[in-house]
This record gives C-alpha cells, structure tokens and sequence, in this order.
C-alpha cells in the first residue's frame, strides 16, 4: 500500500537567534536556521517516515530562500510545490527566555512572497494531488489579508478534492495588524476543517469561545478543558475531533506539558511529563500537531496518536531550533517510560 502523502502550507522564514540564554545582540552575533508553523509540522512527518509535502510561497532568485529549499529537501520534504514569486523572505529573531525570563519573538515578515500573493498563484489541484492530509495553522491567516484569502482557496480545495483537513489555530497576537482580527477570520476557515489543534488562549482569541482557565497558576484543572472542548465542538459542529495542549508554566525553563483529545464520542487525557530543563519550546505544539497527524493515520487508536503526540513534543522541548529530529523509535522510548535521561552505550 502506498505511504500516505501529508500536505502542509504556510511560510517558512529565517530564524535568528542569539547565543544560547544571551538577550538580542548582547554578543553581535547570531545563529541562522529556518522555521515556521507548518514547515515544522513537514519536516517532523518526515523524520516519522511519513511522506510530506510543503507548499508555499518563496520569494525569486533569493539565495536564502534556495537555502531554506535545501535544508527542507534534506529532511525528506517534498518542495517541488513552493512558489517563486515577488517579495522578501520573512524573519523572526527569537530571544530564549530562563527561569522567570520569558522567551520573545520579534516578527520581520511585511511584504514577504507569500504576503504579498494573491488567490490563484497557487495551483491547488495539482499541490494536493495524491495528499489524503492537508494541514495549515492560524499563524499564515495572520500575516496579509492576501494570505488569509491563500488560506481559504488552499481549504475550499481541499475540502472539494475530499481530502481530510487539520488546522493548529496557533494565535499570535503581534500578527494580526492587517485590519482583521483572528475572531472575524478564523471562525470561517475552521468550518472547512475535520481535526482542530488549539490550547485555551487560541480558543478564546481566535474563535471567542471562552472558559475559566488560569494558565498563569502554574497548575491546570484539567476538567475545564472537557467543558472547554464540548463548547468548541458544539460552536462547530463540522469538526470531527479536537486536541488541545495543556501547558503549565512553572517558569521559561519548567513547564509540565500533557494534552486531551476530544473525539465525540470520547474525552481523553493523556500523561503528563515535567520538563524541568527546556532547550528551546519553539516547535514544540508543530511537533505535536505532527505527532498528531501520524498517530491519526498510522497508528491503532486515537489514545495512543495522543500519546505519541504528547511525548514527541516533550522530546523536542530538548532541542534547539525549529525543526524536530527525533524518529519514531525515540518516541515510543519515551511513550514507554525510558525518560530518565540515562546515557544509552
């Protein structure tokens, strides 16, 4: 049988970060890789074995862009689908936080390639062919409304050619500047989706459904996410199941990090790990809305595509950069139960 063939789309720009813990030019210096939402989520398909697609618009004759298009193709990323068109390439510079630090994100990503696109520059049909998946985030809406009106054509797609559709809301609130709201854009895009992938803050932000949840406390009442997944699944009765991350910060470097599923027939809740040392949590909700997708349609039931979700992401709150690299081996060491950290000889 063949591998089922997973498309994601959105933009993937240069990240730039300071030395390891340093504040934005404490050294003047700083390390160049790549990221973004939906180019994280190809990429961790990829180092699942699973078979990824990126679709995209980069800007022409850029040579950062052939950089960016190499390393996905390193990975295993199929990019045969990105776009060369007018425009720069989008930045973020990223300062990690520590301890009671938090970590900041700077956006540079006006009139990028794929800001700048309008509806048709991409050929759907032909993106999507052969895809069964098609997985794209909140954070690509947020950019330019040309990106936002790229989203909806690339979903209308997806949803005629009867391919299944995920979508992370992933709220960033120093995006939305192009004269919408998350609120006014979101809820119709989410209508055209089977698998939403969220945390509180995207639920109340992004489509205005709102639970008492204190996710400030350091602890979380996890039995406010059943009532808030019920709320959300009611709201939008297209969506067949729903996942949302339960993130408790302790601090910049000690979170306790576990998730729940909602499927409607069941709630599920999934273990919870403490992550006493982060590395970098960037990626992080990519790793597991990747982890997500292969669980739903490589593995045996919808508790364990959780659990194998919720502990890939754990892993990659362990590494620096964007991109996850762990296999599916390492996973299900961690699933069960090798977390210990002991050197393996």
């Amino acid at each position: 049988m063949a591998t089922p063939l997973i498309a994601t789309f959105g933009e993937v720009m240069l990240r730039l970060a300071p030395p390891p813990f340093e504040r934005l030019l404490q050294s003047p210096q700083f390390l160049a890789t790549f990221g973004g939402g939906e180019a994280n989520v190809a990429v961790s398909l990829a180092q699942f074995s699973a078979r990824s697609r990126f679709i995209s618009v980069l800007p022409e004759g850029n040579p950062i862009a052939e950089g960016v298009l190499g390393e996905l193709r390193r990975f295993g990323v199929e990019t045969e689908h990105i776009v060369r068109a007018p425009g720069r390439m989008g930045i973020y510079f990223l300062e990690p936080g520590a301890n009671q630090r938090p970590s900041k994100v700077f956006y540079d990503r006006e009139h990028s390639a794929i800001a700048l696109a309008k509806t048709g520059s991409i050929d759907w049909k032909s993106a999507l062919a052969e895809a069964t998946w098609f997985h794209t985030t909140g954070i690509t809406p947020a950019i330019s409304a040309h990106a936002a009106e790229l989203t909806l054509e690339g979903l209308r797609a997806a949803r005629e050619m009867g391919i299944q559709i995920s979508c992370d809301l992933n709220y960033r609130k120093n995006l939305w500047k192009w004269g919408k709201s998350a609120s006014e854009v979101m809820p119709e895009l989410l209508k055209l989706v089977d698998v939403c992938i969220a945390n509180e803050e995207d639920c109340q932000k992004a489509i205005h459904i709102h639970v008492d949840i204190d996710v400030e406390s350091g602890s979380l009442e996890r039995e406010k996410y059943s009532e808030l997944a019920e709320r959300v699944l009611a709201t939008f009765p297209n969506l067949k199941t729903l996942a949302i991350t339960l993130r408790e910060s302790k601090s910049a470097s000690h979170n306790a990090w576990s998730a729940c599923l909602h499927t409607r027939r069941d709630f599920l809740l999934s273990r919870k790990y403490e992550i006493t040392h982060i590395v970098d949590r960037v990626g992080a909700g990519d790793t597991f809305a990747a982890g997500l997708i292969y669980g739903l349609t490589q593995l045996g039931s919808e508790a364990e595509a959780l659990e194998f979700a919720v502990a890939a992401s754990c892993l990659k709150h362990s590494l620096p950069g964007d991109f996850n690299r762990f296999t599916v081996g390492e996973v299900r060491a961690l699933m069960q139960g090798s977390g210990s950290g002991r050197v393996e000889r």
